[in-house]
C-alpha cells in the first residue's frame, strides 16, 4: 500500500528516536560514530539514508536495517513520482 507523502526518515529518526530519549544530535552523532554534520544532514532531510547508516541505526535502536532503507525507498519513490508526473513512456509487453 502506498504512503501519502511519507516522512523523510531524518524526521522519523529525530522524532521518534532521539527526542523521546533526550540524545542531542551531537551525543547521537558520536554514538553512531559519524560526524554531527552527516547526521544533522539525513535529521534536516538534507541527506538519506545510506546502507551503511542503516546498519548504524539498527545496531543503536535494535531495529532492522530493512526498516530504514525500506522509509528510504518510500520517501524518494513518492518524491520522484512528484517530480515526474507527465513521464512520457510507453507500456512494453511480450508478443
Amino acid at each position: 500500500m502506498k504512503m501519502h507523502n511519507p516522512p523523510h526518515p531524518g524526521e522519523i529518526l529525530r522524532d521518534l528516536c532521539l527526542e523521546p530519549l533526550g540524545i542531542t544530535v551531537t551525543d547521537a552523532a558520536k554514538a553512531l560514530g559519524v560526524s554531527r554534520k552527516t547526521l544533522s544532514a539525513i535529521l534536516n532531510g538534507k541527506a538519506g539514508i545510506s546502507p551503511e547508516m542503516a546498519l548504524r541505526l539498527s545496531k543503536a535502536f535494535d531495529t532492522s536495517p530493512e526498516s530504514w532503507m525500506n522509509q528510504q525507498m518510500h520517501y524518494e519513490i513518492w518524491q520522484a513520482e512528484q517530480e515526474h508526473k507527465d513521464l512520457n513512456v510507453q507500456k512494453l509487453a511480450v508478443a
